[in-house]
């Protein structure tokens, strides 16, 4: 941006060059950084940002996010915004005692979740609106992570600073997903009522004025499914931390070992065809084993597939390990795989092609804008296809010279575009034209 756009309201402060730090609010109504996109991008890029220099709050609802911390982190700090935390484990969907209830809000989420529907994403904004406006003049802007409710329209006057709305992808895609994978119409109703809040994402997203997200194809299905004006958008890479997402040649490789990430037994994860893709690859390959990051389902699709297939023994679930722990079973496999059926970005495949290890990937959604051309920095298979799956991790097991050539170009390509560093540098760019189209609003 050049000096005379950014131009700040007395009451801003921004200077004429737009160099001032920033007081950044950064709302997520869900924070695990170890299972789920939104957690770790809000944990990485509040890093990033206060490592610029800018003042980072960050207010969540549970799980709690998970901030990093460090002498250059002064200027990070998390509020904690609660919900009644309905769907915690061991007990999800579960009915609040009396004394639980605070509010108004309260007894909408329990309601909401009474009659099968999805309440966290409104009753998150109603909450966080009314901290912002009991707050109001404490931050230059507020940094939605796709919450889309109700509780933060209203501009400025409404929550106290302009604001700024990362969509990683529409959840109406999810919603089509599952809707077509329904077995009968009592679980298309269930999907319909779990999915009724993005009646409400569509209309709140038709009246952003700055909107962000993490890939060319979200962009354009931002737009074709949310009714997003095109002019209103802008593209900003997320990526890994390259250092600690890095080779290191003393974690020795285990022979047959496939490494994959999967939040949830949902058809978009796409995770019951690599599960099929392995029972292919096995009769091949005997030592073929799959390594999931994620919770083991008891039930559905998954877990259906791993008995019909007698593979118990040769898919492994880990869960809660820690970030040391993740990056040397990442680079401890001979092929890192992202079977989903559709990627409003793919973090997984960035932050594997990062550790050098070699990278099996679907051509879903934006996985591609990520992972490259197929033979170059990746294989690269159609969404779906169980066979064209196994052909694929068959050949990478097979051949140790293709591994190390993949592994290498793929930790190139994530280096020179996807890092975090690059996508706060983005981001702040994005938050003083907000600040600045404020500013020039409340002068005329």
């Amino acid at each position: 941006m050049t000096a005379e756009a950014i131009e700040a309201s007395p009451r801003q402060g921004v200077t004429a060059a737009g160099d001032r730090p920033l007081r950044i609010a950064l709302l997520t109504y869900k924070g695990n950084p170890f299972c789920g996109g939104q957690g770790v991008y809000v944990r990485h890029l509040s890093r990033e940002l206060a490592r610029l220099g800018h003042s980072v709050e960050v207010i969540g609802s549970q799980p709690y996010p998970v901030l990093d911390e460090g002498e250059d982190l002064a200027g990070l700090m998390l509020t904690e915004l609660a919900s009644l935390d309905l769907y915690r484990s061991p007990d999800p969907f579960r009915t609040p005692k009396r004394d639980e209830y605070r509010d108004w809000i309260d007894a909408l989420e329990v309601a909401t979740m009474w009659t099968g529907g999805f309440p966290e994403p409104l009753t998150f904004s109603l909450r966080a609106r009314r901290m912002l406006a009991a707050r109001r003049g404490d931050f230059d802007v507020v940094h939605d992570n796709q919450t889309l409710g109700y509780g933060l329209l209203g501009g400025p006057r409404a929550i106290g600073a302009p604001l700024v709305t990362t969509i990683h992808h529409p959840i109406t895609v999810d919603r089509q997903l599952e809707l077509d994978a329904a077995a009968d119409w009592k679980r298309r109703a269930s999907v319909r009522r779990w999915y009724a809040f993005t009646r409400m994402q569509k209309r709140v997203a038709r009246r952003l004025p700055s909107v962000l997200t993490v890939s060319g194809t979200s962009r354009q299905e931002i737009v074709d499914h949310l009714g997003v004006r095109d002019d209103r958008i802008r593209v900003v890479h997320i990526g890994a931390d390259t250092d600690l997402w890095s080779p290191d040649p003393a974690v020795a490789e285990v022979p047959g070992r496939i490494v994959t990430t999967s939040s949830a037994d949902v058809p978009l994860k796409g995770l019951v065809h690599l599960v099929e893709a392995l029972a292919k690859l096995r009769t091949e390959n005997p030592d073929a084993h799959l390594v999931v990051v994620g919770k083991r389902a008891e039930d559905g699709p998954v877990a259906a597939a791993i008995e019909r297939y007698g593979l118990a023994g040769a898919v492994e679930f880990v869960k809660g390990i820690s970030d040391a722990e993740l990056v040397d079973l990442v680079r401890s496999a001979q092929v890192s795989c992202v079977p989903s059926l559709y990627e409003g970005f793919s973090l997984p495949a960035a932050e594997a092609m990062a550790t050098g290890t070699a990278l099996v990937a679907t051509t879903g959604g934006a996985i591609p804008e990520v992972a490259g051309s197929d033979g170059e920095t990746c294989l690269a298979v159609p969404p779906g296809d169980a066979g064209a799956l196994a052909a694929a991790l068959g050949r990478v097991l097979a051949d140790a010279a293709l591994r190390a050539r993949l592994g290498a170009a793929g930790r190139e390509r994530v280096l020179s575009r996807f890092t975090w560093a690059k996508a706060a540098q983005g981001t702040a760019e994005l938050y003083r034209e907000a600040v600045a189209r404020q500013g020039a609003g409340a002068r005329r």
